[in-house]
């Protein structure tokens, strides 16, 4: 039965404080062995570890996710071989269809017997909002892996909850666009000091299905299921891109707003935010961006020069480099898909574009490989418990109409 990548996990903890308390105490670090990781016991040439997979839901995000468990061993060579063991979901039509089209081996109407089952290692959470907690801390209590969708939870006190109970387990929340080559390589540029100070930070994320009456009954624009709006469903992934690219938010001031007559969650959030690093900026995330089906952006001037990204063409990154002479300055648009961009040699040849499902992929394949090394993963719960933090903030600012710090004061 697998464990190997929770003992890897836990060894990762032990060695890597053993390694500090060496240093602290003036000893060598080789006084205290390293353990061996997950990888290095299979040894070279034997076969890869089964990873047996319970995924709960069934609905779009499920069917994102059922992609990237049967893809990843194409293009990332990891320490295990992903097995789709067990699809869970409260229709069982739907579930055998869902078993049938993404090659799952079997179905499961009742969440807590895949929880229960000793032959499930890992657990992935694709279900609305409401139930991330209560799914998750079981399966971390049961010793499971965890994979959550965004955003971890309907409420701060359960995103709270969530990352204390997966402190001794492997987890991560699909916060995909992480794994965009393009937005990794604004990382690096950004990184490079390539940007220089920064000065201005404005994201956008904007829908229309809103605006598509059929939607309205859905869980996604209910409180009891979602817990939030535009906000926990757009804002987020825009939150998150920025704390991965510009560093913590310190306070912020924001307005939610509900077209919709009678509905109880936010159609559109605007943000204005002060950054730790002395940067301002703005967000706007809705879901009554008519004309825009799924347009997310994100635009960052520094005293360098400027970056720029739209989900629209997300193989292409905008930069402005100041520091060329004056004649010679001008924006221009870098295809990230040559060999030595972010993750250039995992799928196509220099040229040939990615999807919307591939930054998934390679999530998934940095998740396994992080666990095999023994290494940090990222974004994790903890990551996924700051943007939680930053929606409270959220929420709060709006119904005062001031601004926050995201110390829990007034600012």
């Amino acid at each position: 039965m697998f464990g190997c990548g929770i003992r890897a996990f836990e060894s990762g903890q032990a060695s890597r404080a053993d390694h500090g308390r060496a240093e602290a105490e003036g000893k060598s670090v080789a006084s205290y062995p390293r353990l061996n990781s997950c990888e290095n016991r299979m040894g070279v040439g034997m076969s890869k570890q089964k990873l047996n997979i319970g995924m709960i839901g069934s609905g779009f995000i499920g069917k994102v996710h059922s992609n990237a468990f049967r893809q990843v061993g194409h293009f990332f060579d990891t320490p295990y071989e992903v097995v789709c063991k067990v699809i869970c979901g409260r229709n069982r039509a739907k579930l055998e269809t869902a078993a049938s089209q993404w090659g799952w081996g079997e179905i499961e109407t009742d969440w807590q017997k895949i929880i229960a089952r000793k032959d499930i290692d890992a657990v992935d959470i694709a279900v609305p909002n409401a139930l991330h907690s209560t799914i998750a801390i079981a399966a971390a209590q049961a010793g499971k892996i965890v994979l959550c969708e965004k955003p971890l939870a309907s409420s701060i006190e359960e995103a709270e909850s969530m990352t204390k109970a997966v402190e001794h387990t492997p987890n991560l929340v699909w916060f995909n666009f992480r794994r965009v080559p393009a937005v990794v390589f604004a990382k690096q540029l950004i990184t490079e000091g390539r940007v220089g100070q920064t000065f201005h930070y404005r994201a956008l994320y904007l829908n229309q299905s809103g605006n598509d009456p059929s939607k309205a009954s859905t869980w996604r624009y209910k409180r009891s299921e979602a817990g939030m709006g535009a906000a926990g469903d757009l804002l987020s992934h825009s939150i998150d891109i920025a704390l991965y690219l510009n560093g913590p938010i310190k306070e912020l001031s924001a307005l939610m707003h509900t077209f919709a007559p009678g509905r109880d969650v936010d159609d559109a959030t605007l943000l204005m935010a002060r950054f730790a690093n002395g940067s301002i900026g703005t967000f706007e995330a809705t879901r009554y961006g008519v004309g825009c089906q799924n347009r997310n952006t994100f635009e960052l001037n520094g005293s360098k020069g400027m970056l720029s990204f739209t989900l629209d063409d997300m193989n292409q990154l905008d930069f402005f480099d100041a520091t060329e002479p004056a004649n010679l300055q001008g924006k221009c648009s870098i295809a990230v898909t040559a060999l030595d961009h972010p993750h250039g040699k995992n799928f196509w040849k220099p040229g040939h574009v990615l999807g919307y499902e591939h930054p998934f992929i390679a999530t998934l394949g940095d998740f396994l490989n992080s666990i095999g090394r023994q290494e940090p993963f990222h974004a994790d719960f903890k990551d996924a418990l700051a943007v939680q933090r930053i929606l409270h903030a959220i929420e709060r600012s709006s119904a005062s109409g001031g601004w926050v710090s995201l110390d829990g004061n007034a600012a």
